[in-house]
């Protein structure tokens, strides 16, 4: 009898000390909840125009050409025109964080022509018929805006003529060379496509030309200098983001 007791007041003291226990534990404060995870930040990728590019240009192109005048020693004759240009560019460029270096070769047929007459009443006539360039670039790229100028070698082919006071015509057709610098803004449509706008300089030295015709042989010197404005488009192989 007396071992049931025992047992039955340890049971009953053991229920206690859980009571107690538990009562204790509901009176802790509760964990603090877990902080969220914080985002992940990702970087906006900068564009890169690293990579090889052809395209297409049309524009205006303003001609100016200073003769020597044949049959008046000593003076000279200008003459200055607008024409229109169209034509294509292939390239390529190397980005080295936002410097951007590169070669391009453009091609442009022109309809340029000047007219005047010389001292005597002939009529003296240039026609540019094309233009091309071959030229380094060197730009600051900010994400998808490249500004850039250029700088090379310019050529030009050039048919001039004099028509003398009977109504004879020689002509002398021949390929200039000079010099080019330029300037431009390109900005990036997409990884692959991109619209430009571009000023170019074109500067090329004096010319001997001989005209003979039944009546006279003559001959004179022309320079030649081209300003040309340029609005293209580039599809470029790899770059992009």
């Amino acid at each position: 009898m007396s071992s049931r007791v025992l047992f039955g007041g340890l049971t009953l003291a053991a229920g206690v000390i859980g009571c107690v226990s538990c009562a204790q534990a509901a009176d802790l404060p509760l964990a603090p909840p877990m902080a969220p995870a914080a985002p992940i930040a990702y970087a906006p990728q900068i564009y890169n125009w690293s990579g090889i590019y052809v395209g297409g240009h049309i524009g205006g192109a303003y001609s100016s050409s200073t003769w020597a005048d044949p049959s008046n020693p000593g003076s000279n004759d200008d003459f200055n025109s607008w024409g229109f240009l169209g034509g294509a560019q292939v390239g390529a460029n190397a980005q080295f964080n936002r410097l951007v270096i590169g070669v391009e070769g453009d091609f442009s047929w022109i309809n340029s022509k000047n007219s005047g007459n010389d001292s005597i009443g002939e009529a003296l006539n240039t026609n540019v018929q094309w233009t091309s360039t071959v030229a380094g670039r060197v730009g600051a790229a900010f994400d998808r805006l490249l500004v850039y100028g250029k700088g090379g070698l310019a050529l030009a082919q050039d048919q001039s003529s004099l028509t003398d006071l009977g109504g004879n015509v020689a002509s002398d057709s021949f390929l200039r060379t000079g010099w080019t610098v330029g300037a431009g803004l390109e900005y990036a449509l997409d990884n692959h496509w991109s619209a430009k706008v571009e000023y170019d300089y074109l500067g090329f030295g004096s010319q001997n030309m001989n005209f003979t015709t039944p009546l006279e042989s003559v001959s004179s010197n022309a320079s030649l200098n081209l300003q040309e404005i340029k609005a293209g488009i580039n599809f470029r192989f790899g770059g992009g983001q």
